[in-house]
């Protein structure tokens, strides 16, 4: 239910991707078709705020923002994530809200822009006395934009799976939580996977890996730990840009058929630029049994326009896709049953973007949830810095997950003062053109121990360079 406040334009449900439901391992699709329908329903909608039917007058409040990316080459990846978010928020409003504290929220479009996340950030900071508890950019360029701004606003930055790797520090970063999984751990993985296709470690001496990625913040955050570990393997690390939006590849793609590297690591973001990857990577003859696509590329709306170009793709994610896990089965029997679902097409929920975007909601509730018990405010809302303590408390262990209705979505983690990384794993999946297949279970790096030494290396530089005095835990 929207009030007006201001217009914005919204890409209502950006990608129509075919209906689908798991089986066991795999995640397969009805009425597959070989092409990749673009919908561009634009609809004008009045607010930025929604109150859900539910707020009784009277009733604790606590106001959410979010920085959406729902318009530009990016809006398959933000329709999915923050319709999620927006659909989660709504459910927990339909269930009682949080110990009868109602959910708010006023969303502002970023199109993954970081001067526009600034902007939004700006706009969304506090609603009617209200302040903001939590940021959300989706994107690593949006949050370096803002980073430096949660710890003197007391809001926590969460980077689902993205953003500053060494902000997972907490001692340097009390604010900033990467959890679930940052990109270093990433990299690691896949590394890893590598490592056991071609028979082990002392195997990946002399091999040549390409990291192809967008010009951005984002695609260059994996390389600190992909040259370390590459150099300590012997391995040929030859890095390759493509500028923003990514459409245009293919100087890099003669590049690689020059280069004849044993693998490729692409970190792109929107369907057209990992498509564009793949059919290109199909033209020059490359196989792609031999790529890996980072979380940001490992989604439905991005295998589907490049057709079987797409099959024998890798891609490894932090949420696994869906739609009978038992709170997406009950969001779209209660949420989307009664017409108040976000988005247009129905059949996204459950996919790779959207159960990210649910396994983030997830977590905020989940720290407001700590934040109330911890701070004897339990059915009140809660301040920035309340909230932080229940984000650092988060425990989610493999019961508490089955009792939300998302185990096996997301792997067990828990948040420390020191460690705001999470779980520090991924599962591998690999594009057969028509569905995903989950080939690994939750995989950590090698080696967990080193990936923190990197983080915490990083972390105690920039603290040193900045005069900071690191928290005592």
């Amino acid at each position: 239910m929207f009030t007006g406040i201001s217009f914005i334009f919204r890409l209502n449900s950006g990608i129509r991707t075919k209906n689908y439901f798991k089986i066991g391992g795999t995640f397969m699709f009805n009425n597959l078709k070989r092409k990749f329908l673009v919908i561009a329903t634009v609809i004008g909608s009045l607010s930025m705020f929604s109150v859900p039917q539910n707020v009784s007058a009277g009733a604790h409040e606590q106001y959410f923002p979010i920085a959406s990316s729902r318009v530009g080459p990016y809006s398959a990846m933000g329709t999915g994530y923050y319709g999620a978010q927006i659909d989660y928020l709504n459910y927990v409003n339909m269930n009682g809200g949080v110990n009868g504290v109602m959910l708010t929220y006023q969303e502002c479009e970023t199109e993954y822009n970081a001067v526009k996340t600034v902007e939004c950030y700006q706009r969304l900071l506090e609603k009617d006395g209200q302040r903001i508890v939590v940021f959300d950019t989706l994107g690593t360029p949006g949050a370096y934009a803002v980073i430096n701004r949660m710890a003197e606003d007391n809001v926590v930055l969460a980077q689902y799976g993205y953003g500053r790797t060494d902000g997972a520090d907490g001692t340097v970063w009390p604010w900033v939580f990467n959890a679930a999984s940052h990109y270093w751990s990433q990299i690691a993985v896949k590394l890893k996977f590598m490592a056991e296709i071609e028979g082990g470690i002392p195997n990946m001496k002399g091999k040549k890996i390409v990291h192809l990625h967008i010009d951005s913040a984002y695609g260059r955050e994996p390389l600190p730990a992909m040259r370390a570990i590459t150099e300590e393997w012997g391995m040929e690390l030859v890095e390759i840009s493509i500028p923003p939006p990514g459409l245009e590849q293919q100087s890099q793609w003669l590049q690689i058929r020059k280069e004849k590297p044993d693998w490729v690591t692409f970190w792109g973001a929107g369907s057209g630029m990992n498509s564009t990857a793949m059919t290109n990577a199909a033209r020059v003859n490359f196989p792609r049994d031999r790529m890996m696509y980072v979380t940001f590329g490992a989604a439905e709306e991005d295998m589907y326009p490049a057709g079987d170009s797409a099959i024998g793709t890798y891609a490894v994610a932090n949420a696994l896709p869906g739609d009978d896990f038992p709170l997406v089965a009950a969001i779209k029997e209660q949420v989307y049953g009664s017409g108040k679902g976000n988005l247009a097409d129905e059949s996204r929920v459950g996919s790779v973007y959207w159960n990210r975007g649910l396994g983030a909601a997830v977590m905020w509730i989940e720290a407001l949830k700590n934040a109330q018990e911890m701070h004897g405010k339990v059915g009140k809302a809660v301040t920035g810095a309340e909230f932080r303590d229940g984000y650092e408390a988060l425990n989610m262990t493999t019961e508490r997950l089955a009792e939300i209705g998302i185990e096996n979505m997301v792997a067990p983690f828990s948040i420390s003062c020191e460690n705001h990384e999470g779980a520090g794993k991924f599962a591998v999946m690999q594009w057969d053109g028509e569905k995903f297949n989950q080939i690994t279970g939750w995989e950590a790096p090698l080696d967990p121990g080193y990936i923190r030494d990197l983080v915490e290396n990083s972390a105690a530089k920039f603290a040193a360079e900045n005069n900071i005095t690191p928290k005592e835990c």
